[in-house]
């Protein structure tokens, strides 16, 4: 995929904070244009409120509005009217392709591969892409910018703080193995 690209962010990569954070800061810095909708939006609060009942409601309401902020031109809108006409694995995935369809994006960036059947992609010029892969392919593209990204990352984290290789490890438990590999040789710039 060229990039910068239009992409979607499915549910599953917003749902942990470390993860949304190295993502939206990724749309921040230019190199992918990040969309995705207020249902997506409703299906990663619902599980994080359902798993962290230690969180509020409101806090998460935060977190939407400062990631809509934070991201210019990320809602995906009037996409409804396709979703009748996919046909996925889990229908309630059609949501997360017609926004993709409704903006001409070239990916869908999810852990649910599976979900996302490459044929039924392909009729659209969209690729489900591993967030691994994804985060693999902006380093060949621009490895300083996504390497000064993980670095404010890393800098921002204040509560607590974390070292390169905290962030680093939390990154590869978060599912970025392949993506962490290849930021460790350049852990100077991080």
């Amino acid at each position: 995929m060229e990039h910068p690209a239009t992409t979607i962010y499915d549910a599953n990569i917003l749902y942990p904070a470390p993860l949304r954070d190295l993502f939206i800061r990724l749309a921040q810095a230019g190199i992918v244009r990040a969309k995705w909708t207020e249902t997506i939006h409703d299906e990663w609060t619902r599980s994080v409120l359902k798993d962290h009942p230690d969180l509020s409601a409101e806090r998460i309401a935060r977190t939407r509005s400062l990631m809509n902020e934070a991201v210019r031109d990320c809602l995906v809108t009037e996409y409804e009217d396709l979703i009748e006409s996919l046909s996925l694995p889990d229908a309630d995935d059609g949501h997360v392709l017609a926004a993709a369809i409704r903006v001409g994006a070239k990916g869908i960036v999810t852990f649910n591969l599976k979900d996302f059947p490459s044929e039924e992609l392909a009729r659209f010029d969209i690729e489900a892409i591993h967030p691994d892969t994804f985060v693999v392919e902006l380093l060949d593209v621009a490895p300083e910018v996504v390497c000064a990204v993980v670095k404010r990352q890393r800098e921002a984290l204040r509560n607590p703080p974390k070292s390169v290789d905290e962030l680093l490890a939390t990154l590869e438990g978060q599912g970025l193995p392949r993506a962490v590999a290849r930021l460790r040789k350049r852990e100077e710039l991080l």
